[in-house]
């Protein structure tokens, strides 16, 4: 491998990124939305079909991630989420992080409820 593959490989992120439409559409088509916020900002509100695992537990509950299916990290501005989508992309999984996180999920429009259903927020 050259030195520019090399530099290359080393400044590549491994996984991809995606806005909010474009991570609502990838969950339609069968995607999973893993949010990986604390527990008290899941609870003030998430997606609709998002699945919670915090970030500091995720390296030991990776068996919970589904493999074979494309995983779109969320966080609340997109830099744990980030974190992540490396993690998980490291594992061999196909990964996308939402650019903006829960906040430019929630400015596009797009449902965010709390616990039991409500209309939630994003903390």
């Amino acid at each position: 491998m050259s030195l520019g593959q090399r530099m290359r490989k080393l400044f590549t992120k491994p996984y991809g990124s995606v806005r909010p439409l474009e991570a609502h559409d990838l969950v339609g088509q069968g995607a999973v939305l893993l949010d990986v916020r604390e527990q008290a900002e899941w609870k003030v509100g998430h997606a609709p079909r998002a699945r919670h695992i915090p970030l500091s537990e995720l390296g030991r509950r990776l068996r919970e991630v589904p493999e074979g299916r494309h995983i779109v990290t969320v966080c609340r501005s997109g830099a744990r989420s980030a974190s992540a989508a490396r993690l998980l992309s490291r594992e061999g999984r196909t990964v996308s992080n939402l650019s903006g996180g829960m906040t430019a999920w929630a400015r596009a429009g797009l449902p965010v409820v709390a616990n039991g259903g409500r209309p939630g927020g994003v903390a």
